[in-house]
């Protein structure tokens, strides 16, 4: 089915639903105040030096705290912590967050969770504005592993789901 371009916006978001991807909680700290917030625009940019980009709305409550603090974690979620991933998606559960789990404190200061199978540091090197989000460049000054177990949380159509194995 081809669409006309004045429904391409809309054919877009259906079309990127398909999408799969791994649920990564972004969080950052400006003086005591953490933030946090789901997404899943998360991309590896180069390996040297290791450098990831998230895509944050500008309308997201953590957007200015990450946009002052210069840093950030990318904590790649796993299927079981769907339940975090929950509370952190929906606004009105803004005080819940942060109440549940373990948290450590990154060498950036930014919270880092102790369920995610991978959790990057990131300090802000770059910022791109792009309509409606910003597009944070940031430079990874540490990594933390789980063990073994790598059972990640991903989103598709609009729900988080499993990865099963074949």
């Amino acid at each position: 089915m081809v669409t006309d371009e004045l429904h391409v916006p809309d054919a877009f978001k259906t079309g990127m639903r398909r999408l799969a991807a791994g649920v990564s909680l972004i969080t950052s700290r400006l003086d005591e105040r953490r933030v946090g917030l789901i997404a899943t625009a998360v991309s590896s940019v180069v390996a040297d030096p290791p450098t990831l980009l998230v895509c944050i709305n500008q309308g997201a409550s953590a957007h200015a705290e990450i946009l002052a603090a210069g840093i950030f974690a990318v904590n790649v979620l796993a299927a079981s912590d769907q339940g975090m991933a929950q509370v952190f998606s929906v606004p009105s559960r803004r005080h819940e967050r942060f109440q549940t789990g373990v948290w450590d404190r990154a060498v950036t200061g930014a919270p880092l969770l102790g369920s995610a199978i991978v959790a990057f540091d990131c300090a802000v090197v770059r910022q791109i504005p792009y309509t409606t989000h910003t597009i944070f460049l940031g430079e990874v000054r540490a990594v933390r592993t789980a063990g073994s177990t790598c059972d990640p949380l991903v989103y598709l159509n609009q729900q988080f789901r499993r990865v099963a194995a074949l």
